[in-house]
């Protein structure tokens, strides 16, 4: 199994982390940690990383990050004044290898493991709990993934034959 090295996607959502994170922060599918160790550049903040992989809470624990092995919410505990999610967000293609298929691939049409996050996220949030994510248009309309939410797009920025979106949820 290898990490998700950060890419495009990873840095444009890495500018808005150094904006929102304050408090009690999730970095939800830390991978390398880098929302996570950028969200920790306040000493105020109380960062958890979590991942499914666990190589890379491994990883993010020997770079000093509170870590735990979790699909989504099942290990996780408490509210949250943040939560980030850069979530695997592309259509499954049968043909990428099974070992990047867990960074990338959101499910069949892109959008489950997302669809799965937000049905669960709001009972992690504290009263004025925000999720800072980012989706491609190949994930799916936002008016449509975020109906339960008040959110509003940060940045977008077009890259090969997508664009990448960061949202702020409510």
């Amino acid at each position: 199994m290898s990490l998700y090295e950060p890419r495009e996607d990873s840095y444009l959502l890495n500018q808005h982390v150094r904006k929102h994170a304050q408090g009690k922060v999730l970095d939800m599918g830390t991978g390398t940690g880098i929302q996570a160790i950028t969200a920790m550049e306040d000493p105020e903040n109380e960062v958890l990383a979590v991942d499914v992989n666990p190589e890379a809470v491994e990883y993010v624990k020997k770079k000093g990050v509170n870590a735990i092995q979790s699909n989504l919410f099942e290990n996780v505990e408490g509210k949250f004044d943040l939560i980030i999610f850069n979530p695997p967000y592309l259509p499954e293609d049968k043909k990428e290898p099974e070992d990047s298929k867990l960074a990338t691939t959101g499910g069949k049409k892109g959008d489950e493991i997302l669809k799965k996050f937000l049905s669960q996220a709001k009972q992690y949030l504290d009263k004025d709990g925000k999720i800072l994510l980012l989706i491609s248009t190949l994930t799916g309309k936002p008016e449509t993934l975020f109906k339960d939410y008040s959110w509003r797009l940060l940045e977008s920025e077009e890259i090969f034959m997508e664009t990448l979106g960061v949202y702020l949820l409510q």
